[in-house]
């Protein structure tokens, strides 16, 4: 058995023409739908970047207890699991996070790993002085990734079409090997919106105002034409990523492997251009443009193509699936399911909702009909802690402010494995991160799809409170969270 994971990061649902989307060009992304079965009710666990990926390869939804950082010492991964079995791992990636402090240990997990350099802040090009940047702009501008984009003269050079070209490579001397698991993963669409310019002209642009490729997080504060222009660079650094995965379809259909092959496409969240007045992620709510994602997976010989999965599913799922279908044991601590029942028909439903946020921040459920934001209770968001034996977080390390009130024990309960107890928040302090959360808010996504106008609605909210609480039960969260959330079930 053979399973290729293809992970686009920050790929928008709603763009997608099999979602209903339109207006952004990704054939080959349709080509594989019409090919797979897609999942309508697809939801991220734990956001961003790196606590997805934690999710996707180990099967559990993590962020109540920890956010940005490496994979634990205690944490089962599916390339580690797939390994005990006697089954070889690759991945081939351009995400630079992995390799920068706070994600460790993800790529080395599998047998073998390919990365790609350039992408964003990716200490790559060394030039002690500073790069030139327009002389004017909007939004953010760093140094290092204007260096980096020196090396950038045509589109072999890009990072993404770099790495979609090393898988292609690499099915080349090993694809038609027995079995492996294979994760393709292209940083593209994810900001900045960097592209050939023939791709941005594919959508008429004639944008003449400061530059702007990179939105900052937060509240829309650039014209409505820079923001236009910003929506159709995305729009055509999609375009160009797709472009890349044809030539992957291209060399599986060449080499005569899909037909045994499993393939799984999704990203980790999406990206707000806009919608709701904002741009950017990690600071705002987790509306759905943020939390609802794709998700297609092409069955060998294309079995079940064009079948709709409406239940509600997420990324902790994956892990199991691949596991399921690969004929290898699923690990106990595993929290998700296998998606094989819900493809075959033998299952109708895995979950009653599904949990997911960012840590320290609003925690939001859904059951498919209505989401709920429940924001913290208190300004200074306390009590509030990390739990970690990788005491890394996002370019930095936790606890270093205050190494006196760092505390360590066996507190989680599913491993004995000792880890710290971070504080990540102080009584009587405001949290300056929890800015745009504080408003605890519901949605009806049947009559307010766009999640506009929060719905008052006691009886919806009273039990979509007792969704969250099962909900965070399932999940293990420690129980001060429930404290930090206003919450009497602990």
């Amino acid at each position: 058995m053979r399973t290729i994971l293809i992970l686009f990061d920050t790929l928008n649902r709603h763009v997608l023409s099999a979602y209903g989307g339109a207006g952004v060009k990704t054939p080959n992304i349709d080509r594989l739908a019409s090919q797979s079965v897609l999942f309508d009710q697809h939801w991220s666990g734990s956001l961003p970047c790196m606590p997805a990926r934690r999710d996707l390869l180990t099967g559990r939804t993590a962020f109540l207890e920890k956010g940005w950082g490496g994979i634990e010492p205690f944490d089962r991964t599916l390339p580690s699991v797939l390994r005990d079995a006697g089954i070889f791992s690759h991945i081939v990636t351009d995400h630079y996070h992995y390799f920068a402090t706070g994600g460790e240990n993800y790529c080395q997990s599998y047998t073998t790993w390919d990365f790609h350099r350039g992408q964003e802040d990716d200490p790559w090009v060394s030039s002690i002085g500073v790069e030139p940047h327009p002389a004017s702009f909007y939004g953010q501008m760093r140094d290092q990734c204007n260096k980096n984009r020196t090396k950038l003269k045509q589109e072999q050079d890009y990072p993404g079409p770099r790495t979609m070209q090393a898988a292609c490579d690499w099915l080349e001397r090993n694809g038609k090997e027995e079995s492996f698991f294979l994760t393709v993963e292209a940083f593209d669409p994810h900001e900045p919106f960097d592209c050939p310019a023939h791709y941005l002209a594919m959508y008429d642009d004639t944008y003449q105002g400061p530059s702007y490729t990179w939105p900052k997080y937060g509240t829309v504060d650039v014209p409505s034409e820079a923001l236009a222009h910003v929506r159709r660079r995305y729009a055509a650094t999609l375009t160009m990523i797709d472009a890349w995965l044809g030539k992957l379809l291209d060399t599986m259909e060449r080499l005569e492997i899909e037909e045994n092959t499993m393939v799984i496409f999704t990203t980790d969240h999406g990206f707000l251009l806009g919608e709701h007045e904002q741009t950017g992620k990690n600071v705002m709510h987790v509306y759905n443009e943020l939390a609802h994602i794709p998700l297609m997976i092409r069955l060998p010989h294309c079995q079940y193509a064009g079948k709709r999965v409406h239940a509600l599913t997420q990324n902790i799922d994956l892990m199991p699936t691949v596991l399921a279908y690969m004929g290898v044991a699923i690990p106990e601590t595993v929290l998700g399911t296998s998606l094989l029942g819900l493809i075959e028909g033998r299952e109708q439903k895995l979950r009653e909702a599904v949990l997911y946020g960012y840590h320290g921040m609003a925690v939001n459920v859904t059951d498919g009909r209505y989401t709920y934001m429940r924001a913290p209770a208190a300004a200074d968001n306390h009590p509030c802690y990390t739990y970690t034996a990788m005491p890394t977080t996002f370019r930095t390390y936790l606890g270093r402010a205050e190494p006196d009130q760092v505390e360590a024990g066996r507190y989680l309960p599913y491993t004995a494995y000792p880890v710290f107890k971070i504080p990540e928040s102080r009584e009587g302090i405001p949290s300056a991160r929890n800015q745009f959360v504080m408003a605890t808010q519901i949605f009806d996504l049947h009559s307010d799809a766009a999640q506009q106008e929060p719905l008052q609605d006691k009886d919806a909210e009273r039990r979509m409170k007792d969704l969250l609480v099962t909900a965070m039960k399932q999940a293990g969260a420690p129980p001060e969270q429930y404290v930090r959330l206003g919450l009497s079930e602990a």
